[in-house]
């Protein structure tokens, strides 16, 4: 049977004359050139990796979220909180990568920031409020304390008014953990260490790995969690966090030690040899400036020192770069690839610099509508120009939108 088998197709092939077949083997030959022929305007090669538009600046994400945490210290009206809230999360679904794994704190920030909210309520109702209030919403069981602890109390009536100045106050602490949050989403940790000067190397790489650590935390998580799902094994409620955080904090450690042995190998710590002089006048600059920062600042916030204020704030400045300038010859490094600030850092960082400061002056022109009272209760309005300079932090959005997919750092 074998043998007819392979009979009879090799005798099927041969039925075909060869003439015919190089006829068919050249018609196939011009379709396929005339193809290319049609299409060699069109084709389109694949751009490698490293010729493509790079990222934002890392460190303009982080002026962009602190300027939003700054413009939220500046309210406690709860719809411009609200509006930042919205801002911030749609920037980061925009622009953050989609691999990264530090991409993926914003939503553990998010629910960290719910809880801080949720026991600043709980504080209110159970030790009390200062503020006075005439709606009593209900009267816990007042426990007495002993005359050194006046002013604390522990329950008692809980009134709306204490509960909405509680609210306020806790909305704000929770939009300035949300705008870190973004940050930590945005910005690539280790290229923002590559943009330190290096006076500032060993100081930044403390910074990297605090700030690495929830991101790493929440990766780790998710991962054991997922692994525990498809064993079949409970990965919610008290059983399955206690059977997760052994293994999560196995490899927190296994990651220090992997992290300290990778600094070692590459010289962490190591200076080069400067002349004294080099060193004292750095010394004297660094700390001058840091000095100058401090009484620039103390005038700016005091009605007495606004004529020096401003002058000692710019010298302090001057004289803490020029002290970190010459204490980057103390750690020589290379950079590799170095990260452009370019008209895209400006646009971004530009458009929180412009929110702070425009809720900065609202906060001055009209306290009222940014700190709406409780005494008496009354419902918050939205002031308009102040919702209008919150919607500029949208501009990353629009600028920024192919941001999704990170460099090789």
């Amino acid at each position: 049977m074998r043998e007819r088998h392979s009979a009879g197709r090799w005798g099927r092939a041969a039925q075909f004359p060869a003439p015919l077949t190089g006829r068919v083997r050249a018609a196939g030959a011009a379709r396929v050139g005339a193809a290319a022929r049609r299409g060699r305007g069109r084709v389109k090669h694949p751009v490698p990796r490293y010729q493509r538009r790079s990222p934002v600046h890392p460190g303009a994400w982080w002026l962009w979220s602190l300027s939003l945490g700054v413009a939220a210290s500046r309210t406690t009206n709860p719809l411009l909180l609200a509006l930042l809230i919205t801002v911030t999360a749609y920037v980061v679904a925009v622009c953050r990568s989609r691999s990264a794994p530090w991409a993926r704190s914003y939503g553990a920030f998010a629910r960290l920031a719910l809880a801080v909210l949720l026991v600043r309520l709980a504080f209110t109702v159970v030790l009390g409020s200062p503020v006075p209030g005439a709606h009593t919403l209900v009267t816990l069981p007042e426990v007495p304390l002993p005359h050194w602890a006046q002013g604390i109390r522990l329950g008692g009536k809980v009134t709306a008014e204490a509960l909405v100045f509680a609210l306020y106050d806790g909305l704000r602490i929770a939009t300035l953990l949300i705008c870190v949050g973004a940050a930590n989403a945005l910005a690539n940790p280790a290229r923002l260490l590559k943009s330190l000067p290096g006076a500032l190397y060993e100081l930044g790489v403390a910074v990297v790995v605090a700030l690495t650590f929830a991101p790493h935390l929440v990766a780790d998580v998710q991962r054991l969690r997922a692994a525990r799902r498809l064993r079949g094994r409970p990965d919610s409620g008290v059983r399955g966090l206690l059977q997760v955080g052994l293994p999560v904090l196995e490899g927190a450690l296994e990651r220090s030690v992997a992290l300290a042995a990778a600094m070692d190998a590459r010289g962490y710590g190591r200076s080069a040899d400067v002349p004294d002089r080099v060193r004292r006048t750095t010394a004297a600059l660094t700390l001058g400036g840091l000095l100058g920062v401090c009484a620039g600042l103390y005038g700016l916030l005091t009605t007495e020192g606004g004529g020096y204020g401003l002058p000692l704030l710019l010298a302090g400045v001057a004289a803490a770069l020029a002290g970190l300038r010459l204490g980057g010859r103390r750690s020589p490094r290379t950079r590799y690839r170095p990260d452009p600030w370019d008209a895209r850092a400006w646009l971004v960082s530009g458009a929180g610099a412009a929110v702070a400061a425009l809720l900065t002056l609202a906060s001055v022109r009209d306290p009222a509508a940014l700190q709406p009272g409780v005494v008496p209760l009354v419902a918050p309005a939205l002031p308009l120009w102040p919702a209008a300079a919150v919607l500029l932090g949208l501009l990353p959005a629009l600028i920024v939108p192919g941001d999704s997919e990170e460099e090789p750092s």
